[in-house]
């Protein structure tokens, strides 16, 4: 039997919301396997898709610019190793140059973007003068069909919505999306290896109800239905008024949406972990 770590039943209740004996059990029956692991969970326990977009494992600041004319705009994530160094204010100012520079010259790749008016020299310094490593991670730009609304949840989550309508369409869709990340904006969009791994975990969870066949087929689809509306802007419920979904409220607000982009700070990075004690022992004893 391999041998499951505390870090990873760590992570499998991130990704379930599951309690930790039922998360090592799973990994205990898929050797380790944390996908099966997630899925056997989500078929026996109902648990919920993960949200990987919301943990935050990594410090930094996302760097923001929206051009006069709100028509180009763009994101940045600047990664930094402590959050002490991600609230200096060079550091803060350095992302901001890197997003109007993503926003007016639209670089391929962050190492493009490297190579635009001295950057790289510019994080080089920025390392020596603040003696820690700091990486530019990854950038999104966006030029509307219509106009941008930007919308900056502190330094550590940034949005930007391509729509046209009312200026406070375009507010209420940004903070939505930095409340709920949602990870397409059309069930069209979703793809369909996402979609049928979503209706085979639906269809075990179904045969484990024991109900008739028709009965099952339709639950299956109703809950597959009911995933794609949970990582769907359009289908989620709006954050100010959860009776209504984003589409609807657009709808009635006579509004469009073009698109959308935002960043969060360490999406999808572990952050090390170190035990402070036995670091300090290890410490004492180098030093005999």
């Amino acid at each position: 039997m391999a041998e499951i770590s505390a870090g990873l039943v760590k992570e499998l209740r991130e990704l379930t919301g599951l309690g930790m004996m039922e998360c090592k059990k799973a990994l205990s029956e898929c050797a380790g396997d944390l996908k099966k692991a997630e899925e056997l969970l989500r078929i026996k326990s109902g648990a919920k898709a993960s949200k990987a977009a919301g943990r935050i494992a990594a410090e930094g600041v996302i760097g923001a610019w929206l051009s006069a004319d709100a028509k180009v705009g763009a994101l940045v994530e600047l990664n930094s190793e402590t959050d002490f160094v991600a609230k200096n204010d060079d550091f803060v100012a350095f992302a901001a140059s890197l997003a109007e520079l993503v926003a007016s010259r639209n670089p391929a790749s962050v190492e493009a973007l490297g190579g635009i008016d001295n950057v790289e020299a510019k994080r080089q310094a920025l390392v020596q003068k603040i003696g820690e490593n700091i990486s530019i991670r990854r950038f999104k730009r966006l030029q509307a069909k219509g106009k941008l609304a930007l919308y900056m949840h502190g330094t550590k989550i940034g949005v930007l919505v391509d729509y046209d309508g009312a200026d406070e369409v375009g507010k209420d869709v940004a903070m939505h999306i930095a409340f709920a990340k949602p990870a397409h904006m059309t069930k069209a969009e979703v793809p369909a290896d996402i979609v049928s791994r979503e209706r085979d975990i639906q269809m075990a969870r179904a045969k484990e109800s024991g109900k008739p066949a028709e009965i099952a087929a339709k639950m299956v689809e109703g809950a597959v239905n009911k995933f794609l509306g949970e990582i769907t802007l359009m289908g989620q419920p709006f954050v100010k008024d959860d009776k209504q979904t984003i589409e609807k409220m657009l709808a009635q607000r006579k509004a469009r949406l073009n698109g959308y982009a935002f960043l969060v700070v360490g999406e999808g990075i572990e952050k090390k972990t170190t035990d402070f004690a036995a670091e300090v022992m290890a410490t004492a004893g180098k030093a005999h």
